[in-house]
């Protein structure tokens, strides 16, 4: 009797949300954009395999509960109808869940996971990773917290920062070296160069990033100094969402999916500024901000242009929904 007690105990599985990360902001902001479109609580789960099995991930030949690091969210039943993994070491620990609750927990994973897709529910890729399949659902970009409702309370939230801003006001998202691009002196260069030249005609909301870099900060704030721009660069609290609310248009730099799919959720146009480098997925995904009339690219001067607010969070969200629906009419589901 006890031990069957312990067996209905582990598969047991209760109405919430685990979103299951490695804790970066820029994964779990993706995880976190689904679960709240939902009607479940959600709980965050910030997870990471010791340093010798993170090289085994997503393929971990052992249990990922067994070789977590101390400070690792404890994963235990009852286990949740919902998990939304991104990042490559979640993946042991969403696929660990899935096998522990039975297979009752649906499983879900942004990004392109790069093993099996049958392993999951269901995969939510960006369009330009080419991932196709039953259980596929592929988005222009990322998903990400932007709604009307986030949009306008951060209006209201930054309003002290922002409004005396002389408009139009141009938002600025600066992203930095990654596998893909460069970002250098010479990029730097060209970037000073532009801000000020835009300084005369729009109110500047620039925001840089940790990939930026201190001293490319640096050369940036020193390029627009006395200019009136309002810059931001990591210290004190973060006005990211109000610098969106608050733009009449964009400049962002190439760099960042996720950067640019946030601008786009606001409806105002974005103007992509060029770096060196690039990639096959990079000029894929630029291509389909062009083609839906979302962005262009940056060639000097910013124009105005409107088109219908981007939510592929919403429209993965609605297919999360209907495996959940689903799940609940299962006989062995029901409460």
């Amino acid at each position: 009797m006890g031990k069957f007690l312990s067996v209905c105990m582990a598969n047991e599985i209760v109405d919430i949300a685990w979103v299951v990360t490695e804790g970066a902001a820029g994964m779990e902001n993706q995880a976190l954009g689904l679960a709240e479109r939902l009607a479940l609580p959600v709980a965050v789960k910030r997870v990471k395999l010791r340093p010798f099995w993170r090289r085994f991930a997503p393929r971990l030949p052992v249990s990922p509960f067994g070789v977590a690091t101390a400070d690792s969210s404890p994963l235990a039943p009852p286990w949740p109808r919902l998990v939304i993994g991104c990042g490559r070491q979640s993946i042991p620990f969403v696929l660990a869940i899935k096998r522990a609750s039975g297979g009752r927990a649906i499983v879900v994973q942004t990004q392109r996971p790069r093993i099996a897709p049958a392993k999951f529910d269901l995969i939510i890729p960006p369009e330009h990773d080419g991932l196709i399949g039953s259980n596929v659902f592929p988005i222009l970009g990322s998903p990400n917290r932007i709604t009307p409702a986030t949009l306008a309370e951060a209006r209201t939230t930054f309003a002290n920062l922002f409004e005396s801003l002389r408009p139009p006001r141009l938002t600025v998202l600066i992203g930095g070296a990654s596998g893909a691009y460069r970002f250098g002196a010479n990029e730097i260069d060209s970037l000073t160069a532009a801000l000020k030249a835009l300084a005369h005609d729009f109110g500047l909301i620039v925001l840089t990033s940790r990939r930026t870099g201190a001293e490319n900060a640096a050369r940036i704030a020193a390029a627009l100094d006395g200019s009136g721009a309002y810059l931001w660069h990591g210290e004190g609290e973060n006005p990211y969402q109000g610098a969106l609310a608050w733009a009449d248009a964009f400049l962002v730099t190439a760099d960042s999916v996720n950067m640019a799919c946030e601008a786009a959720a606001t409806g105002k146009p974005i103007h992509i500024f060029p770096l060196e480098g690039g990639s096959k997925k990079f000029r894929m995904f630029h291509a389909s901000l062009e083609q839906r009339g979302i962005a262009r690219p940056f060639a000097g001067k910013i124009a105005q242009w409107s088109y219908t607010p981007l939510d592929e969070t919403g429209r993965a969200a609605t297919r999360i929904q209907q495996l959940l629906d689903v799940s609940a009419t299962a006989p062995d589901m029901k409460a």
